[in-house]
């Protein structure tokens, strides 16, 4: 297991480390935005979506078609962050966002932001590892745009060729959108079949 917290530069999980993990099928959480820890984590059952059965409501496409928001990829990928850790209790620690900056910086972490005017309204993030794309977390600040910004999401995801959409668990939320569990070792299988081919964000 990656040591998380022994790296070089102590205020941050070093960027290697991570993408180490990810390539494990472990991924790190904090116990509080304060919590200077880290933990690693997998699931026995993992949740993923696969690219050819995502799905979004009637009232979803409805909302994209009338094109009332603008979105965009990497513009704001802190403020994405800062939305998600946002709530009375978070993963999403301090130390995270900064680790995860660099991971930004290098490549390998994605946002997708839904504008309304000049105000971030939603967004969700996640890591890039070759053809798989790690979901880490979305927020929003206005019903439905969640969805939004996942439905664009997908769209960076089917046009940059990637084959792996793991979003950790299976929830009933994420089940409207196609969303359905594996065992480890499945999902073992799918994310090693990933990380053999290349793909890049956004297409």
């Amino acid at each position: 297991m990656p040591k998380a917290h022994q790296g070089d530069t102590p205020d941050i999980i070093p960027p290697e480390a991570l993408l180490q993990g990810y390539a494990q099928g472990i991924f790190p959480m904090a116990e509080s935005r304060d919590d200077p820890d880290i933990n690693w984590y997998t699931a026995r059952k993992r949740g993923i979506i696969p690219l050819d059965s995502f799905r979004v409501s009637k009232k979803i496409r409805r909302i994209i078609r009338k094109k009332e928001y603008r979105w965009s990829v990497d513009e704001d990928f802190i403020g994405v962050m800062k939305g998600c850790a946002d709530r009375d209790t978070t993963w999403i620690s301090d130390r995270i966002i900064k680790s995860f900056r660099v991971l930004h910086d290098l490549g390998h972490a994605h946002s997708v932001e839904i504008y309304k005017g000049d105000r971030l309204t939603a967004g969700v993030y996640g890591v890039t590892l070759r053809a798989a794309f790690f979901a880490e977390s979305m927020f929003q600040r206005e019903t439905e745009m969640g969805k939004v910004a996942l439905h664009h999401c997908y769209q960076c995801l089917l046009a940059g060729g990637f084959r792996l959409w793991d979003v950790q668990f299976y929830t009933p939320h994420l089940a409207q959108f196609g969303c359905v569990e594996v065992d480890a070792g499945d999902y073992g299988s799918a994310l090693d079949e990933a990380l053999q081919y290349p793909a890049r964000f956004g297409g």
